[in-house]
């Protein structure tokens, strides 16, 4: 029977509770959320009517009450981001008959370009290589077209 190491206070290893900050390769959010913007080439808000004029397919994954106070993305696909990687993934029998295309960029957009940034690294991860996001997500499009004061 193999025994846990006694610990200097004398409480065996084995029944610590688990602290995740004491396990190897634990990240903040905000070191994950850099990690995640390595491989991305995001896209700014000035861009992304060029960019879906160039085929690029844009998700929007705000929940429904952002985008019935804030309005919708003209020209975006609303995918819940709870089921986006099985909507978009190229092996999914559950993805979307617009998600033909390993290949084709996808754009994915929240509210503040934190949680995209996210959604958008997994999707790399599937093999969607060419998934990124829009920087500042919603708002920083939204603020574009806000007429001056």
């Amino acid at each position: 029977m193999k025994q846990c190491p006694i610990s200097g206070d004398g409480v065996a290893a084995c029944q610590r509770s688990l602290d995740p900050c004491d396990s190897p390769g634990t990240l903040t959010i905000n070191q994950l959320l850099l990690e995640s913007r390595i491989g991305l080439q995001r896209v700014h808000a000035s861009e992304l009517e060029r960019e879906m004029a160039a085929g690029a397919l844009v998700v929007d994954t705000r929940p429904v009450d952002q985008r019935d106070r804030d309005g919708d993305l003209p020209g975006a696909v609303v995918i819940d981001r709870n089921v986006l990687e099985w909507r978009l993934d190229p092996s999914s029998p559950h993805r979307l008959p617009i998600a033909d295309d390993p290949a084709r960029q996808i754009v994915v957009v929240c509210n503040e370009g934190y949680s995209s940034s996210l959604a958008a690294h997994t999707l790399q991860r599937l093999g969607l290589t060419r998934a990124t996001d829009l920087i500042g997500g919603f708002q920083a499009w939204a603020a574009l077209r806000k007429p001056s004061d």
